[in-house]
């Protein structure tokens, strides 16, 4: 996936199989990520598991090993909404917290919400935003394949 060089501050979306993990770039080739201990840097599929962990750690890693074979982008998909603090504040604040313990809840405490605080201070994830959605009609379908109405 073609992408600009990575700049201070910028936000890095990671494309795993089921899901986008978020990371913010500090320079010189590093990220700060928020991972659930189950997170296994670059192995796409089997991080999957960090959906049901429920603590996590931010780490200062290299962006090749967070990243391994899965594509990435830098995507600051919301600074047109936001203001972002600038590079300088955003890489002090991210540095700040590396090796602190947080708890990790997929709906409302997530890597793109804490990637989000980091650079806009908004919490947000939007792949929870049109995921909440998409379950619900699913679940709506699957109740109406079940129970079909009666007198059709």
């Amino acid at each position: 996936m073609a992408s600009p060089e990575p700049q201070p501050g910028d936000l890095i979306e990671i494309f795993r199989p089921f899901y986008r993990h978020w990371a913010v770039y500090v320079g010189g080739g590093y990220v700060v990520h928020l991972a659930p201990s189950s997170e296994i840097a670059g192995a796409g599929g089997a991080s999957i598991m960090s959906a049901v962990a429920d603590r996590a750690i931010v780490k200062k890693e290299r962006l090749c090993d967070v990243v391994g074979r899965d594509p990435y982008r830098v995507n600051n998909k919301h600074d047109d909404k936001y203001n972002p603090f600038p590079p300088s504040k955003i890489v002090q604040l991210a540095e700040k917290l590396v090796g602190r313990e947080f708890c990790y809840r997929v709906l409302r405490a997530n890597c793109e919400h804490f990637v989000n605080e980091l650079r806009y201070r908004v919490s947000r994830s939007d792949q929870v935003i049109d995921a909440v959605p998409a379950a619900i009609i699913m679940k709506l379908n699957l109740l109406y394949k079940i129970t079909p109405k009666s007198g059709s």
